[in-house]
């Protein structure tokens, strides 16, 4: 009999591709998911599949280029966060259909930031990927989405590990994925793609340019470093201070609430915008469950 998974995605960016790997090898070895709760990206892939429509997009995120990621990037033009996230909603909505969360056949709860209040926002009604775009609003990044008279702001501020919204579930294994792992050397081979061409016109396009190519992954150390840039920098200390930010609340979160199996991946296996290198980090997702479960049973 399949054992039944309330399963914790976390926060993390384009790291979070790795849960689509997790949610494959569970799936695959007989694990029946009963239950999603997630932080950012991890409400995305977690809405997403509990949609039912997962492989339709790890198909297309596996096919996706750097500048296919950097055309759904729009810009905000001075309003509270970088980009909008219109473009990449439209294209998810698309690609996956409208949901009703409470209709889903999976029970899923988006976490989200309540900017006034500070306060954690579980999500678990009304449209799903109104729950998913509050809960990857980035803060300079994406700008806040508002929802039932609230300003909302990415989940992993206050809980990028959410196990709490799975307490109360009747599942027999809490399995949560952390994307802000310790750093490890031993990683994939980063494949650097060419720069991305400079076909902009305004200071603007030139400083969203910029902003992506100060969000890959570490170059080869022949690869002279970029000049620099004001925003490059900015944004490179901005994700770094959240990154650790994160670390230490989800520490302290799980101390609290520890999850039956936990996959930790490195928080330097690939660059926060690095959407290109979803085949890698599925593939690293499926190596980590299957590590994590390994251990679990000896």
């Amino acid at each position: 009999m399949a054992k039944t998974v309330s399963l914790v995605l976390g926060s993390g960016g384009a790291r979070g591709l790795a849960h689509i790997g997790v949610i494959q090898w569970l799936t695959e070895n007989g694990y029946e998911i009963r239950s999603v709760s997630g932080s950012s990206i991890g409400a995305l892939i977690g809405g997403i599949y509990a949609a039912g429509k997962l492989n339709v997009y790890a198909e297309w995120v596996m096919a996706l280029e750097r500048m296919q990621v950097l055309r759904l990037l729009d810009p905000s033009f001075g309003r509270a966060g970088l980009f909008k996230g219109e473009r990449i909603m439209a294209q998810l909505r698309h690609l996956i259909g409208e949901f009703e969360i409470e209709h889903l056949p999976i029970s899923f709860t988006a976490v989200a930031t309540d900017l006034d209040s500070g306060a954690e926002v579980w999500l678990r009604e009304g449209k799903l990927f109104d729950a998913i775009r509050a809960s990857i609003a980035t803060p300079m990044i994406f700008t806040p989405q508002k929802i039932g008279g609230r300003t909302l702001l990415d989940g992993g501020l206050v809980n990028p590990v959410p196990v709490a919204p799975t307490l109360n579930d009747t599942t027999e294994l809490t399995v949560a994925v952390d994307l802000s792992g310790p750093l490890e050397v031993q990683l994939p081979a980063v494949v650097v793609s060419e720069p991305i061409p400079d076909t902009s016109t305004t200071r603007y396009a030139q400083r969203i340019r910029a902003f992506v190519e100060s969000l890959q992954g570490p170059r080869r150390p022949q690869e002279p470093k970029p000049p620099p840039e004001t925003t490059q920098g900015m944004f490179d200390i901005a994700l770094a201070s959240m990154d650790t930010m994160q670390s230490t609340i989800a520490r302290l979160k799980l101390a609290a609430y520890a999850p039956n199996v936990m996959i930790e991946i490195p928080r330097n296996a690939c660059g926060y915008m690095e959407f290109w290198r979803a085949e890698e980090m599925i593939a690293l997702g499926r190596k980590r469950t299957r590590r994590a479960f390994e251990v679990a049973v000896t």
